[in-house]
């Protein structure tokens, strides 16, 4: 359910800050997030390209979506 995989991203986050602490890189978080989501069986996929519309023309590099989980 969404319910479950929130609260293991929540919970994911929660670790990774406790454990890593702030001042790191966004990169390094979003490295250890998926790790963590892996191993929790949770899906996801890392550095989505996602197109945006702008008056009727396609940008196909419009947005980036650093993790997409469960399809959502």
């Amino acid at each position: 359910t969404t319910d479950e995989v929130t609260g293991a991203i929540v919970d994911a986050a929660i670790r990774i800050h406790r454990d890593l602490g702030p001042g790191l890189f966004e990169s390094a978080y979003e490295a250890q997030l998926a790790h963590e989501l892996a191993e929790r069986g949770v899906e996801f996929e890392r550095q989505l390209l996602l197109p945006l519309e702008y008056r009727g023309r396609r940008i196909e590099f419009g947005y980036r979506v650093d993790l997409l989980v469960e399809q959502r």
